[in-house]
């Protein structure tokens, strides 16, 4: 397995253009199943999850080619109603085939998710909306078995909380579900409206998307698309922290700065200079920052998969402040590895407690999941001396061209194949 070293302690400067977003890419992608017809999607980065992705629509039926940034779908195969723990392990985002092939085939058998280890991240609501729409669940040799015999029929559901996933599936689902469909409760992230957006050039009649509320209108036949991702607001945001926590500068381009409002807005409070346009964001250290306390929440809330980087520039700032995560238990496993090169840090329950340090020194680590990697790879940028992080592949399931970036903008960095 791949690590990678840094010997930290230079600032950041430069330019970094942003890539399509991941968490958007992948319903898209698997939003082509619900058409025979030739899709293009561009703005796809060059990621692990997404490389998952295309195999498993090839899997399924669905001829799926990566040309660069673009990604070609075409004529289906008959596709199969199984996803097996091979592909299903590998990625989380896997349970989105749910929703595409139970409107196309009326049946799917999934096997029980994977991904990363942030808590338990059930399925209970995707299942539940699934019944709502007239399918039968069932749990057996550790695959999920989803059928409806009679098709979907669209409901009205409400979900207990507004997740993204389950928000997804259930769109992706009801578009072909006989009448009307509502979604109370509704996930809000920009993500949906990008899978909205897609979906309504295929044909669809989906309305409320970025709402609370989502209206889908069943419709028989869904036509090709082109179709464009948006970009990566996590990956924005890991930029912006990497300004700030190596004391640099760093033009954000093409970006949307609407999506990250609520992690500019922290970064203004601390003391970072930050200015907008339509499509970019320049973040500049301009003077000692101060600690600034955020509690994660859905959007437009400060995002969990932020919380993680957020922690890492908040160790070396001077004061105290403190962490609440809202949205997955367990996703603190990285307070353990910012320990190892010198963070001040108290767990106890849903709060992490921050005491400012001086600095941090190169040490050895180890990446949990994506986003922890994200923040130890920050860590070691600001640290004095070398830090060897292993165990970077989950890094590589979420940015691209990680260590390229970080290098044009002047950091010391490099991957290397680890001893055996």
């Amino acid at each position: 397995m791949d690590k990678i070293i840094i010997n930290g302690g230079k600032k950041l400067r430069g330019e970094v253009n942003i890539s399509g977003s991941k968490n958007s890419a992948l319903p898209i992608l698997f939003a082509t199943l619900l058409t025979d017809e030739p899709c293009t999607i561009e703005n796809v980065p060059s990621l692990a999850d997404i490389n998952t992705t295309i195999a498993f629509l090839n899997f399924i039926g669905k001829r799926a080619v990566k040309n660069g940034s673009n990604v070609s779908t075409s004529v289906s195969a008959k596709y199969k109603h199984i996803a097996p723990y091979d592909l299903v392990r590998k990625m989380r985002a896997s349970v989105l085939i749910m929703g595409p092939l139970l409107a196309r085939l009326n049946r799917v058998d999934v096997s029980l998710p994977g991904g990363c280890a942030i808590g338990a991240r059930p399925i209970d609501i995707h299942l539940e909306a699934f019944k709502k729409l007239g399918a039968d669940i069932e749990v057996e040799g550790g695959y999920v078995k989803t059928v409806a015999k009679k098709g979907l029929e669209g409901n009205e559901i409400k979900f207990r909380f507004p997740s993204v996933g389950a928000t997804e599936n259930i769109l992706l689902a009801a578009v072909y579900a006989k009448g009307k469909t509502k979604i109370i409760n509704a996930a809000k992230e920009p993500e949906i409206i990008d899978l909205a957006d897609m979906l309504n050039k295929m044909g669809s009649k989906i309305s409320g998307a970025g709402t609370k509320t989502i209206t889908i209108e069943g419709v028989e036949k869904l036509s090709g698309v082109k179709h464009s991702v948006i970009p990566d607001r996590i990956e924005a945001a890991t930029y912006l922290i990497a300004a700030a926590i190596t004391r640099g500068e760093i033009l954000l381009k093409d970006v949307n700065p609407k999506h990250l409002k609520a992690v500019t807005d922290k970064l203004k409070k601390c003391g970072m200079k930050i200015e907008e346009t339509e499509n970019t964001i320049f973040a500049k250290w301009v003077k000692d920052l101060k600690p600034c306390d955020i509690s994660t929440a859905v959007y437009p809330g400060f995002p969990t998969d932020v919380q993680a980087q957020w922690m890492a520039l908040m160790c070396l700032l001077k004061g105290k402040c403190s962490i609440r995560e809202n949205v997955f238990e367990n996703r603190f496993l990285h307070v353990a590895e910012l320990q190892r090169l010198g963070a001040d840090l108290t767990v106890d329950g849903k709060f992490v407690y921050i005491k400012g340090v001086e600095r941090f020194s190169g040490a050895p680590v180890m990446v949990s999941d994506l986003r922890a990697g994200a923040a130890l790879a920050l860590a070691g940028l600001a640290a004095k001396g070398r830090s060897s992080i292993s165990r970077i592949y989950h890094l590589d399931r979420g940015y691209e061209f990680l260590e390229k970036k970080l290098k044009d903008l002047g950091a010391d960095i490099k991957r290397v194949k680890s001893e055996k």
